[in-house]
């Protein structure tokens, strides 16, 4: 007796197997089924699923989104197969369960995501809002091992009560229909108006051209740098105006539920008065032309001379405004130049006293240093001359007077002290000097050498009495015996 079967699933089936010596469960395309164990076959096709998703956006406006999505498990990931086995694999794939279970998903999921934008955004960004739907509920049917194939929105549709496209395609419509009918008599108008106005410009032209040719010349010098202010203007407007708008479309966002109502039941009324007030003016156009039209042919015929005359004392007056404009954007740019300039200028002189200091600081510390080195060579000499003269002050100090000529520079200096006046003069003698003219030729050198000396001692006085200092002990000593001043009066 066979206890066995040999099972084969379809194309589109998956046997999920269950029971003895299966620890879960076991999924296959052709399996034997050995008693004590159960099969089950699960369908892999994907399901349409259409649903009409009540959502609210984030300006609390309610409406309905029509969408089909196509669902099923996913054929080519054996652990997404196995979740849809364990969790599903008792209800058909369009069930009542399943159905609620893919709708409860994708309604709580659409007006999560319908919350957080505004009306606009989900109406003119129909295709982002789908694929941001797409990806969120993807997510949650993956616990389920279900997979979205396709997912299609339809058309939004407003919530009985609440007709805001409906609102939305009756005012366009209004916009279209007055649009139209606006362009065909400004059509109209312009077709006479244009005929007309030829006539015109044809007697003028002739005498625009001899002053429009001397105006172009003078204005292509200073359109160049008006272009440039115009277009920093122009974008510096713009970037405003943006931000304007945006502020803007923030505050009509709170006031259009409560504007578009009333603009449905206007806009017809408006509509019929603005065709008859555009009729009215374009009527009046129409009247003002002729006049004009019969004037400059009244003008041509009679005053032509006259009315060149004045155009072209216009056109001089025209260019002269011109002039001044250019006048005045020449010294606004001529100003913001030297602003600039001047600013160029206190960087510049800043960054040269910068340089000064630092450079002054540079040469005081390179002047201390040299200070330093130049204290330190002097403390070295003075010690050398020191341990040279035995450690004698007295000594080295007079060689260093003699050195540096500190004698002579004293006589010079008493000397100038004492120019111009009549000093009192002390010449100092021994008393052996012989009579001049009693001795020879070599007598006379000795009493040179002997004179010489004999001017030591009362320049030692001198000096003494000058600078307190005495000569050193090699020269000899001061003696009040050994010399005796005479006085000469100068």
């Amino acid at each position: 007796m066979c206890f066995w079967w040999y099972k084969v699933a379809d194309a589109s089936e998956y046997l999920v197997i269950t029971g003895a010596w299966i620890n879960d469960l076991k999924i296959k395309k052709k399996a034997l089924i050995l008693p004590g164990q159960k099969f089950t076959r699960i369908e892999l096709s994907p399901v349409n699923y259409t649903f009409n998703v009540q959502a609210m956006s984030a300006e609390k406006l309610p409406f309905i989104l029509p969408a089909v999505f196509t669902i099923g498990p996913q054929v080519n990931d054996m652990d997404a197969i196995t979740k849809y086995a364990k969790l599903l694999s008792n209800h058909e794939k369009d069930s009542t369960h399943v159905k609620e279970l893919v709708q409860g998903v994708i309604e709580g999921e659409t007006r999560v995501l319908a919350a957080l934008m505004t009306m606009e955004e989900v109406f003119k960004g129909t295709k982002e809002f789908k694929q941001e739907v797409f990806e969120k509920v993807q997510l949650e049917l993956n616990q389920f091992g279900l997979f979205i194939y396709n997912a299609n929105v339809k058309q939004l549709v407003d919530v009985p009560g609440h007709e805001y496209f409906s609102y939305l395609g009756q005012k366009t419509q209004m916009e279209a229909a007055n649009q139209a009918k606006v362009d065909v008599a400004e059509a109209t108008m312009k077709g006479e108006v244009g005929a007309k106005l030829r006539q015109g410009q044809t007697l003028q032209n002739a005498a625009k051209i001899d002053a429009e040719t001397k105006i172009i010349s003078t204005q292509r010098q200073g359109e160049g740098k008006k272009e440039e202010v115009r277009v920093h203007t122009e974008v510096k407007v713009f970037q405003n105006q943006r931000e304007a708008e945006v502020a803007e479309a923030n505050a009509e966002l709170a006031k259009k539920k409560a504007v578009w109502d009333k603009e449905a039941k206007v806009a017809q009324v408006e509509a019929a008065k603005a065709v008859s007030i555009r009729e009215a003016q374009l009527q009046k156009e129409v009247e003002k032309v002729n006049a004009m039209t019969r004037t400059e042919k009244l003008k041509a015929d009679i005053l032509s001379k006259a009315m060149v005359e004045a155009e072209t004392k216009a056109q001089e007056a025209s260019w002269q405004l011109n002039q001044k404009q250019k006048a005045a954007d020449a010294i606004l740019y001529q100003k913001e130049k030297e602003a600039e300039a001047m600013k160029a200028v206190a960087d510049a002189q800043m960054y040269a006293r910068q340089k000064a200091a630092e450079g002054e600081f540079y040469a005081k510390k390179k002047e201390a240093e040299g200070l330093d080195v130049m204290g330190k060579a002097q403390g070295a000499y003075l010690h050398y001359l020191l341990e040279a003269n035995g450690r004698d002050y007295p000594a080295t100090r007079d060689y260093m007077m003699i050195n540096n000529r500190m004698y002579p520079e004293i006589a010079r200096i008493n000397a100038d002290a004492v120019r111009g006046l009549q000093p009192k003069i002390s010449i100092w003698s021994n008393g052996g000097e012989a009579a001049d003219g009693g001795a020879g030729s070599s007598n006379a050198a000795m009493k040179s050498v002997a004179g010489l000396y004999k001017m030591l001692p009362p320049l030692f006085s001198t000096v003494h009495e000058q600078t307190g200092m005495l000569p050193p002990n090699w020269m000899g000593t001061l003696s009040a015996e050994g010399s005796q001043p005479k006085n000469i009066e100068g």
